[in-house]
């Protein structure tokens, strides 16, 4: 049965916003009212304690209760929140713990999945863009140990027991960077990187947990890579990968959220409105646009969006249970 939202929640927008601070300014009230904002991302500046946190994200609900609210809580070097919480290690850690005791590792892994969902669930937050699915090549050093391993079967299996703990604790999910980044020496958020293999390798490889998780995978990011013997664009901006692979070939039906539009690796696309446009014409649902409030401002008065009709169902399967 389809997951339907809440009557009393408000149509959101395609449009992912970030906050300069801990508290909301007039500016901040202004810019979560525009109904072109769907959702907001937490970072490190806009975190001082527990309950500064669950007071933030209900202060943003009375003035929109439908607001996705989202954090990247993957463990290891990537956890917003740290006081009052579990420390979570790098995921490279359960890809050890595997080679060891698949079992165990697996395990593992459900309870942290367990843990990430019902400790962001207690202060209000709706989504962690979690789990990681890239490789690891051992070549990324912005992946790293943020890969569970390098084999693709261990990542997936890995990778579908941290989302059942995720979804035990009322939490969706978010893969991410598809098809992979883990392959290419650079930083998306500095520079666009390109990884020259073919498709045939890349569907083996790092794109192949995308397929194996199925129906539990609820959403998925794409990378700012380009991958130019497949299409010359970046990939969350490529048509060929987001509908034509991911949708097409892989049969993903959940939601689609870009990178943040902001880094260096969208830039190829044009200004922050063609970016906006791009990544939407290509399939995605939602964009973020993180770091920059003029920018921000400039996607909300210029975006012309018409929603997928499939938007609110995939934006009602991200909501808690």
């Amino acid at each position: 049965m389809p997951v339907r939202p809440p009557a009393d929640i408000r149509p959101c927008g395609p449009v992912v916003i970030d906050l300069p601070g801990r508290r909301l300014d007039a500016a901040d009230r202004r810019r979560l009212a525009h109904p072109l904002v769907g959702g907001v991302v937490l970072f490190d500046r806009n975190i001082e304690s527990r309950e500064q946190v669950a007071g933030l994200v209900a202060a943003m609900r009375r003035i929109r209760p439908g607001l996705l609210v989202c954090i990247d809580q993957e463990g290891g070097r990537v956890q917003r929140l740290v006081e009052g919480f579990t420390r979570i290690p790098p995921m490279a850690g359960l890809g050890r713990a595997w080679e060891r005791d698949p079992i165990a590792a697996s395990r593992q892994a459900t309870a942290i999945g367990r843990t990430i969902g019902s400790e962001l669930r207690a202060v209000g937050i709706d989504l962690s863009f979690a789990p990681v699915l890239d490789l690891d090549h051992g070549r990324c050093e912005v992946i790293g140990d943020r890969a569970l391993h390098r084999d693709p079967r261990v990542v997936t299996l890995l990778a579908r027991a941290i989302v059942h703990g995720m979804l035990l604790a009322g939490m969706g999910n978010c893969g991410k960077h598809f098809p992979g980044h883990g392959h290419v020496g650079g930083d998306s958020h500095h520079e666009l990187p390109v990884d020259r293999r073919s498709l045939r390798r890349l569907l083996a490889e790092d794109a192949a947990p995308y397929g194996w998780m199925g129906e539990t995978l609820l959403a998925v990011m794409p990378a700012h890579v380009a991958y130019p013997r497949i299409d010359a664009l970046p990939a969350g901006f490529s048509r060929i990968w987001l509908q034509d692979i991911l949708r097409g070939q892989l049969g993903f039906d959940g939601l689609v959220f870009s990178d943040d539009l902001t880094m260096a690796g969208a830039a190829v696309m044009g200004d922050i409105v063609e970016r906006a446009h791009a990544a939407i014409a290509a399939g995605c649902d939602m964009i973020l646009v993180c770091h920059d409030r003029a920018q921000a401002d400039r996607v909300l008065a210029n975006l012309k969006w018409r929603p997928d009709p499939a938007f609110g169902r995939r934006l009602a399967a991200l909501r808690p249970r």
